[in-house]
């Protein structure tokens, strides 16, 4: 799971000309849901989002001090495929994302655990799957993007690494010593190999 959480003075969403849910002072966060991610994701996710000291202590006079709760703020979630698309090529790619039923079914499970790590009153959240006007006014700004999985959502360069592994070696360039770029040492002018 993705999140990009906003620090806000107010949000709001909007369905069809009707304000459906609104904050004051608080977190705005946008939730993306992978197509493998399980509870142990949302747990993860949920505590990251709630431990997130991104406000002042005024009286101290002391910055990244205060996590939501701290403040009693409100939360703001949307749920928001987009955030696992791959744009590598231009053109999203949303293969990442969870399909529509099972994503809906964890993400309300995600609310729930919000209010139950909180406090339920101070949840808020937008339609899912509908077309939103999504409104917000980010203090700072102050934008995080949150993973509950390091570096997992990456698509990594497969066919540059199996070049690399099934690529025989030639035992003329083991000769020299080479650079991390795979340059002989000694081509380059000012560096010698060292023994």
């Amino acid at each position: 799971m993705r999140a990009i959480v906003q620090r806000v003075s107010s949000a709001s969403v909007t369905v069809d000309s009707e304000v459906i849910s609104s904050i004051s002072r608080g977190l705005m966060v946008l939730v993306g849901i992978g197509r493998d991610d399980t509870r142990t994701d949302l747990e993860s996710l949920t505590k990251q989002i709630l431990s997130l000291k991104v406000f002042s202590d005024e009286s101290a006079g002391v910055m990244w001090k205060k996590t939501v709760k701290d403040i009693d703020g409100e939360v703001l979630c949307v749920s928001q495929f987009t955030l696992l698309a791959n744009t590598s090529k231009g053109k999203p790619d949303f293969h990442r994302a969870m399909a529509s039923g099972p994503s809906q079914d964890l993400y309300g499970t995600f609310l729930t655990r919000m209010g139950e790590m909180y406090k339920p009153e101070k949840i808020k959240d937008g339609r899912f799957g509908a077309m939103m006007d999504v409104r917000l006014t980010n203090e700072g700004p102050v934008t995080f993007t949150l993973d509950s999985r390091k570096f997992e959502y990456i698509d990594p360069p497969v066919a540059a690494a199996a070049r690399k592994v099934s690529a025989p070696v030639k035992q003329s360039s083991l000769t020299q010593p080479e650079n991390a770029l795979g340059i002989a040492a000694q081509s380059i002018p000012g560096t010698q190999a060292q023994e």
